[in-house]
């Protein structure tokens, strides 16, 4: 089903989410949220803010709309999400500032836990994944019922390299698929993996060719409705034995803080030069 986002889509007006690019499918009730972060394609607190404004107004208008189905994408070519604003992570460590980054850190769990609540509307949530995915931004895909990825995309968590871990949901949602060693293995392993190496571990569910991605998200919503009621209970039971409750990820954030704020000056310089790496990506995707 080589479809693309129907004509008869409901845009919303860019001004009201100025770092997302969202549209209502109603011919496939299916929401589509693209990001498009300003200055660096990863987690701003600007990006955060419409993204919680995102999950409120699709909580409250899923059942109206008639939706079954959300999207995750990026509009910047090549990234889907680089992660956290590692900038702000180096100021509020640098200062000493353990509640600013808490703060911060909230503010990352929310939207991500909101994908994992399925909204608190039963909708099948889908990220797609066209570009590099890393460290919040492969928690971000990962969130979701069903991972689809391009061919040419590189997703990896890279935190270990400056002597921390991705702190936001990692260990829960991929302990859920892969078991907690080879949670474990992947994360301190600091490697960004290929789309092909995540398809065969079982992390990703549709492996795309590049380019098609929008369309593998059609097939995949054909495919589903046709048992959507088996798929949607299969899900409930997979919920009930492995549950990821907001308590689990805040509780996992208070020590992402703890050990971000004992990070010593070489962790700094090597995250500034992943800040460079990141402005240099939003450089290239303009």
């Amino acid at each position: 089903m080589n479809a693309q986002p129907s004509m008869t889509s409901i845009d919303l007006a860019t001004g009201t989410f100025p770092q997302l690019a969202p549209h209502f499918d109603l011919r496939h009730q299916t929401a589509w949220c693209y990001m498009r972060a300003s200055r660096r394609p990863c987690f701003t607190t600007a990006l955060l803010d419409d993204l919680k404004g995102w999950c409120s107004l699709i909580e409250r208008q899923a059942e109206q709309l008639d939706l079954k189905y959300h999207v995750i994408a990026s509009a910047t070519p090549g990234v889907f999400n680089l992660g956290g604003d590692l900038e702000l992570f180096r100021e509020h460590v640098s200062r000493g500032d353990r509640r600013g980054l808490l703060d911060y850190a909230l503010a990352c769990i929310d939207p991500l836990y909101a994908n994992i609540r399925r909204f608190h509307q039963g909708l099948t949530t889908i990220s797609l994944v066209q570009g590099e995915a890393l460290g919040g931004g492969l928690e971000t895909a990962l969130s979701s019922d069903v991972l689809i990825v391009e061919r040419q995309a590189r997703l990896g968590f890279p935190e270990v390299l400056f002597n921390l871990f991705p702190g936001m949901g990692a260990y829960q949602l991929l302990a859920r698929k892969l078991g907690p060693h080879q949670a474990e293995r992947l994360i301190l392993s600091g490697r960004v993996y290929t789309a092909e190496e995540l398809f065969d571990m079982g992390l990703v569910e549709v492996l795309a060719e590049e380019g098609e991605g929008e369309a593998a998200v059609y097939d995949y919503i054909k495919r589903e409705n046709r048992s959507r009621n088996g798929y949607r209970a299969l899900r409930q039971v997979r919920d009930a034995a492995n549950p990821i409750t907001y308590e689990a990820l805040r509780e996992a954030v208070e020590i992402w803080v703890d050990a971000a704020m004992r990070l010593e000056q070489r962790d700094l310089r090597m995250m500034g030069r992943l800040v460079s790496r990141q402005y240099q990506q939003s450089l290239a995707a303009a």
